[in-house]
């Protein structure tokens, strides 16, 4: 018996959160599927799934980890969880794009709200999963990037890998073990109600200076984060402008004006001021870095 593991199930199941293994080392749910269910035990009357197999009773964890080092799963649903899933961009090679915390604080930025403070856990990817008490009598379903970019949620029908568990990738390690916040009604409305795509303001086009490659760049660029799709917008701010820090680094154009531009460009497209400055700071920032020679390029 793994009792770390044993440790972190009991404790979840503490907390009312209803806990199920997953496979050693992974994500991945340990109970059998449908096909290979004997119709025995617990599944005698027709095939249980692990969304309704998961428990809190402490002698049924004891006895599922006494068998092996399982992971522990929590079924956010059944435990009465919403939880926000804020993710880290995948092959990350290029532009340093914002991660999942990045375009919740700014979902949080555009809607006049502060992030809340709540129970927290760090992913083994480097991610956060923040932990919210759903309102009883509400059945809210999965979401995959419908609040922003890199920001899913978990619900009825989903799962979270609970803080004590461990993949080859790392842990899973609790941050904040404040009690989980009742979900904030501001965030509950827009589970409910799908997002209205905001007008596109015309661009007010800076003055523009520099050679003639680098500002037909930066115009093209700045059309493209303009036109960028509904929930795009940072991320398109930020690959766009990346990729005209290098007319900055050869010293075709300069700094301060692509900044000007694409602040013109980001706020159009309707992300806020603050969400802008940053974006484009570090987007060049990064450029700036990785920037090869012009005859290289």
């Amino acid at each position: 018996m793994n009792h770390y593991l044993l440790n972190a199930a009991l404790t979840a199941a503490e907390h009312g959160w209803r806990v199920f293994p997953l496979r050693p080392g992974t994500k991945r749910p340990a109970l059998h599927g449908e096909a290979a269910c004997t119709r025995t035990g617990v599944c005698e009357a027709g095939h249980r799934k692990w969304e309704q197999r998961a428990t809190t009773d402490p002698d049924r964890i004891r006895a599922t980890w006494s068998r092996g080092p399982f992971n522990v799963g929590i079924a956010t649903g059944p435990s009465g969880l919403l939880v926000v899933d804020l993710d880290v961009p995948k092959g990350n090679s290029d532009g340093d794009a914002p991660g999942g915390a990045a375009t919740f604080g700014a979902l949080c930025e555009r809607t006049g709200q502060p992030v809340p403070a709540t129970y927290r856990t760090r992913t083994a990817s480097g991610g956060e999963h923040l932990y919210f008490t759903a309102p009883v009598g509400v059945r809210l379903a999965n979401t995959a990037g419908s609040l922003a970019p890199l920001v899913d949620t978990r619900a009825w029908g989903g799962y979270v890998v609970a803080a004590g568990s461990t993949t080859p990738a790392g842990d899973y390690t609790d941050t904040d073990d404040t009690a989980p916040a009742a979900l904030p009604a501001w965030l509950l409305s827009l589970l409910e109600s799908p997002p209205v795509p905001r007008p596109v303001a015309p661009l007010v086009w800076p003055t523009v200076s520099g050679s003639r490659a680098a500002t037909a760049a930066l115009e093209r660029e700045c059309r493209a984060v303009v036109a960028a799709p509904e929930g795009a917008g940072n991320i398109t701010l930020n690959r766009c402008a990346f990729k005209v820090g290098r007319f900055v680094a050869w010293g075709d154009i300069a700094r301060h004006v692509v900044e000007e531009a694409f602040q013109a460009a980001g706020e159009t497209r309707g992300l806020t001021a603050a969400e802008c400055r940053a974006t484009i700071r570090s987007a060049l920032d990064s450029s700036l870095r990785k920037a090869r020679p012009r005859d290289a390029a």
